[in-house]
């Protein structure tokens, strides 16, 4: 299995956190667990450039499958992801507000959504699959998603604001961030601010900043699993185990064990992989 990130260029960086690629292959008779994927504070462009996925959304039951190419934007509930056999993923995972500069599109409206990516970009999208099939190396994938971006930006652009630059500060922050103050940060009122967030990134600044203190606890018990919860609930800003606990059942419904234990029985956990995607 193959688990890696790459940086983006230069030029791309305003847009791209990072190039995402998920690469592993199940034999014939191996049975296939799913995938239970919480929300995180991201918004995605995926590529399948092989075996597709189908998605299962745990509250709603919604299901989308066998799309080529996705953009989603904020979820607020847990999915389900089944892959397949030959499975590869190549994701762009977008700066905060890049989506929204990109398509000009209010991303409130992407919220809990797995949309067929030729509806969004339907001019050469299709080409980038194909040519991700016959990529000779992962690199040769990166180059390949850079031209599409950068062909992108080459259209019309919504400007960069302010807020873009507060909430990629949010991302990088493990504790509470006042509302007044990334407010002042961005030359914005309270309410400007409030309605400006939720267009560009689909959810309110409160509930962001508490996606990004969930994601780092998740991704802590990933990376040390004998860490205790309360440890990691104290490291991540949280005041205690039990505020740790009401954010679990808030974003997938259930403890931090019981979820914990769920993503231990994910696809890349059956290739040995500590970390996960």
């Amino acid at each position: 299995m193959v688990l890696l990130e790459f940086p983006p260029s230069p030029i791309l960086k305003e847009f791209v956190r990072t190039f995402r690629i998920v690469d592993f292959v199940f034999s014939a008779n191996q049975a296939i667990p799913y995938k239970p994927y919480p929300p995180k504070p991201e918004h995605c462009l995926s590529f399948y450039p092989r075996d597709t996925e189908t998605v299962k959304y745990a509250v709603s039951g919604k299901t989308e499958s066998k799309l080529k190419s996705v953009v989603f934007g904020q979820q607020t509930e847990v999915t389900h992801r089944y892959v397949g056999q030959d499975f590869l993923v190549f994701q762009v995972v977008f700066r905060p507000g890049a989506l929204y500069r990109l398509t000009g599109i209010p991303s409130f409206e992407l919220n809990n959504s797995y949309i067929d990516a030729e509806a969004i970009f339907p001019f050469c999208i299709k080409e980038v699959n194909l040519r991700l099939q016959e990529a000779q190396n992962y690199t040769n994938m990166v180059t390949i998603v850079e031209s599409f971006l950068m062909g992108l930006l080459t259209k019309k652009v919504k400007p960069s604001h302010g807020l873009d630059m507060i909430t990629n500060h949010i991302l990088n922050q493990s504790t509470v961030v006042d509302i007044d103050w990334l407010a002042h940060e961005s030359c914005l009122s309270t309410r400007q601010f409030e309605r400006k967030f939720m267009e560009r990134m689909g959810v309110s600044a409160k509930y962001y900043n508490s996606l990004i203190r969930f994601e780092n606890a998740f991704r802590m018990k990933n990376k040390y699993p004998q860490l205790d919860w309360l440890t990691i609930a104290v490291q991540c800003g949280y005041y205690d185990y039990q505020h740790l606990s009401k954010t679990y059942q808030k974003l997938t419904l259930k403890s931090p064990t019981e979820f914990h234990l769920l993503d231990l029985n994910s696809p890349e956990r059956s290739f040995g992989q500590a970390d996960t995607y």
